[in-house]
Formats: C-alpha cells, structure tokens, sequence
C-alpha cells in the first residue's frame, strides 16, 4: 500500500529543492549536478522520477502554479470580504511577496518566463497553462465583484477576462521593472492602476 509513496516523497523533494534554486539562478544557470547535490539523491534516481532536464522543468513549473493556484484560490473565493476587497488582497500579497527578502517568495514566471519560452515548448506550454489558471480566477473574481457590486466601473469595452488579462500583464511588468530596478515604486503604481481600473478607491 506504502510502495508509491517513497517515489511520491523523493520526487517532490527534488522538486521543493530546485524551486529556490531555479529563483537565484534561472534554468540554464542550474545544473543537474547542483541539484542532485542539494536533493542529495543519485543520478540515476533523477532520471528515474525526470526523463531529461526538460522534464524536470515542466514538472517544476506544474509543481509551482498547483501550489500557486491554490493559494489563489483561497484568497480570491475563500477570503474575507465583498469581491473587491478579496481581489485587492491578491494583489497586496503579490506586493508582499515581490518585496520580501526570502528568495522563495519571487515568481517563478517573471524569473523563467523568457528563458524557458525559447528553449522548450512543453516549459512554455506549462507558462501558459498555468498563466491562464490565473487570469481565469481573477476574471472569475473580477465577475464576483460586478454581480455583489462592489466593482461597479470596468475599462470601455472590456469584458472580466480581458480585465484580469490585462491586470495580469501590467503586475508582470512590474514585477519585472522591481527585479530590475530593486525599487518597489512600480508595484506601489500596478496597484494604483489596478484600483483605478476597477473603480475603486485609491486611497491604499
């Protein structure tokens, strides 16, 4: 009955290992030797739960928005609050998180997005899947707020998806211009477009 769940434990352990180390250094920039090393697990069981380091990649990526979209979730549909109040909670924990000083708290896709997109399809295909996952709870969210009313403007001609996709790209952005700039002023204006958008108030 136990036999699947060393295999279960050791393949995820190599995952949470590589996690923080994909954040420091990029996917190229690590090596399977780095890994193997910090996982402390031989090669040969590398290759046994990962067929090759691209699909390792993926499988780190699937492992990082399963967890992301669920905490997602609890802050879009589970917190508490109107809509709004839920939506801006999101968006404060982003902050939070892109300003902390633990390494573990960046996103991995502003970190590996561009690398990996040129390098294998089936990496950028898991990018995709789970930026979608994102922007389909924050539409979902977005459509909450309209029907409680607690968002009651939206930009001309955009519907909830195309909002939370834009949204969505303007917190990428800024998130990217912070890791560039190590000044946090861009996020601090993602958020006072963001309430601008949703005609919310800005005094935050």
């Amino acid at each position: 009955m136990n036999a699947a769940a060393p295999t279960t434990d050791v393949r995820q352990h190599i995952l949470d290992v590589a996690h923080p180390l994909l954040l420091r250094k990029g996917f190229t920039g690590v090596g399977l030797a780095e890994v193997l090393a910090a996982a402390k697990v031989p090669k040969g069981s590398f290759y046994h739960y990962f067929g090759s380091k691209e699909v390792f990649g993926e499988a780190v990526l699937e492992a990082y928005f399963s967890e992301y979209l669920g905490r997602t979730d609890t802050l879009l549909t589970e917190g508490p609050g109107t809509a709004a109040q839920r939506l801006i909670a999101y968006f404060d924990d982003w902050l939070d998180s892109q300003t902390g000083e633990e390494a573990q708290s960046r996103c991995l896709v502003v970190k590996l997005g561009a690398e990996v997109c040129d390098l294998s399809e089936s990496m950028r295909a898991a990018l995709a899947r789970g930026t979608r996952g994102i922007t389909d709870r924050l539409a979902g969210c977005i459509e909450a707020g309209q029907a409680d009313g607690s968002i009651k403007a939206m930009p001309q001609g955009q519907d909830a998806q195309g909002v939370a996709v834009a949204l969505y790209q303007r917190w990428l952005g800024a998130s990217l211009l912070a890791k560039i700039t190590r000044d946090r002023s861009s996020l601090d204006a993602a958020m006072r477009d963001t309430r601008q958008q949703l005609g919310l108030s800005t005094d935050h």
